[in-house]
């Protein structure tokens, strides 16, 4: 009866470990304009969320820097148009953009960076895409973004 007990913890135990909410993500990104991440989901019940973006390739912000700002989808391409007139030193995003749910700065190869957000901007249902604000990237480092 004792071992039977036991399992019955044991599972319970990884059940709930499984199921723990995982509040945060890493990304990489590389000097071929991509990121290692096409796709990701927020639990509901993560009350802040945090992205942290490693530029692994070799090459400074200036030539290929990259971001990471997430958006409503069908705002991302206008922040990122009206953005490049910001220029390098706002990270390519117009200064108090109120479209921008969540922004990284600008970081060159070898360097990393991370931004925490409160999950309560988000909403169930609504589409969000995260994307990288230098210009002509946009295009290419975009992913989605869900809450679950």
């Amino acid at each position: 009866m004792k071992s039977k007990s036991l399992l019955v913890f044991l599972l319970s135990t990884i059940a709930s470990g499984a199921m723990a909410n995982e509040c945060s993500v890493a990304i990489s990104s590389t000097d071929a304009m991509q990121y290692d991440t096409k796709a990701i989901t927020v639990n509901a019940s993560c009350k802040e969320f945090t992205v942290t973006l490693t530029h692994a390739g070799k090459l400074p912000k200036n030539v290929m820097g990259h971001n990471w700002v997430l958006s409503k989808t069908d705002d991302k391409q206008a922040i990122a148009s009206e953005g490049i007139a910001a220029g390098l030193d706002n990270n390519y995003l117009k200064p108090g953009d109120a479209r921008v749910i969540a922004s990284t700065p600008l970081i060159g190869g070898g360097e990393t960076t991370s931004v925490t957000f409160p999950v309560s901007k988000l909403s169930a249902g609504v589409p969000y895409t995260f994307f990288c604000s230098y210009p002509g990237h946009n295009a290419i480092m975009q992913g989605s973004l869900t809450l679950q």
